[in-house]
């Protein structure tokens, strides 16, 4: 099969297509002809080595963790999915190593759900990893219907699913984003707030009495700002700054679900959330789908199709 490689450490620029052996199927897994692979920024982050003190890699490396795809076989003494099932997922493995930027991947069975019929298997791909973070930042800082939230870089992969979910469950959404994403996210249902100097103050302007929760999806200095502006110090959460937990705040790293998968999915077949796929390029231009997710101007996901 084809497949995107790299087989050390380094730039975009180390990613090559090429031929590979098709991927064994053990018991508990699924065989999936890929139709589409989600691009994140941890895609590139992990090729880059900044990830090599806590994850095993062993190369050649096929990278990717996001895919939206069909199966196409059954592994043994395996009955949750049948050959044909369309499935979405994020398919973390116990190291890194066999992908999603590929032709087909195994996957093991808690790392996947049915895929939202409502969506292209571009959309769903473009969910997994960032709609899961999302979520499991909002049951982490415990939310509940009327609370307010502020999203910390509202209108990028993550964000733009978390302000989505966050509406859904009857949050009040207050996101920060440069004015050229303001309306993008009002049309999904937040208040818009410019980032930078002075954020804490315009945020306080929307919200005089505090926020209940508050999430970073971006770092530089967000924690702290969030910290000053909750009403409980202890519910916010970061994906963006390693000193979260030293500073009272939680740091996420996001899991394979299937029950979260599951609760996605069920949102978008509702018409509650839905993906906007800012660029979509074929599997040979995954080094230019890097390039673009590392200069951080996308509103809303990137993903490959295969």
């Amino acid at each position: 099969m084809k497949a995107i490689t790299y087989d050390s450490y380094g730039t975009p620029a180390r990613l090559q297509l090429v031929d590979v052996p098709e991927p064994k199927v053990a018991p508990g897994e699924v065989l999936i002809r890929v139709k589409a692979a989600g691009v994140n920024p941890v895609d590139w982050k992990l090729a880059a080595g900044y990830l090599d003190p806590i994850l095993e890699v062993r190369y050649p490396v096929i990278p990717g963790w996001d895919v939206a795809g069909v199966v196409e076989a059954v592994g043994p003494d395996t009955f949750d999915f049948a050959v044909g099932d369309e499935v979405y997922g994020y398919v973390r493995k116990e190291w890194v190593e066999l992908g999603t930027y590929a032709e087909l991947v195994s996957a093991p069975l808690r790392t996947l759900a049915r895929k939202p019929r409502a969506l292209t298997f571009e959309q769903a791909a473009g969910i997994p990893l960032a709609g899961l973070t999302a979520y499991q930042s909002l049951t982490r800082v415990d939310v509940k219907a009327g609370e307010t939230v502020v999203i910390h870089s509202a209108a990028g992969g993550t964000g733009s699913l978390g302000v989505q979910i966050a509406v859904a469950l009857g949050l009040r959404v207050i996101g920060t984003a440069g004015a050229h994403n303001h309306d993008y996210l009002r049309s999904l249902g937040a208040e818009p707030v410019l980032y930078g100097d002075g954020l804490a103050d315009r945020i306080r302007e929307l919200a005089p009495e505090g926020i209940d929760a508050g999430l970073d999806f971006f770092g530089e200095g967000a924690v702290d700002i969030l910290q000053t502006l909750v009403k409980e110090r202890g519910r916010v959460v970061s994906i963006a700054d390693q000193e979260a937990a030293a500073k009272g705040a939680h740091q996420l790293w996001v899991h394979p679900d299937t029950a979260d998968l599951t609760f996605l999915a069920e949102l978008a077949d509702s018409g509650k959330l839905t993906v906007n796929v800012e660029h979509a390029l074929p599997l040979a231009e995954a080094a230019k789908a890097w390039e673009l997710s590392a200069a951080g101007r996308t509103r809303g996901k990137i993903v490959l199709t295969v």
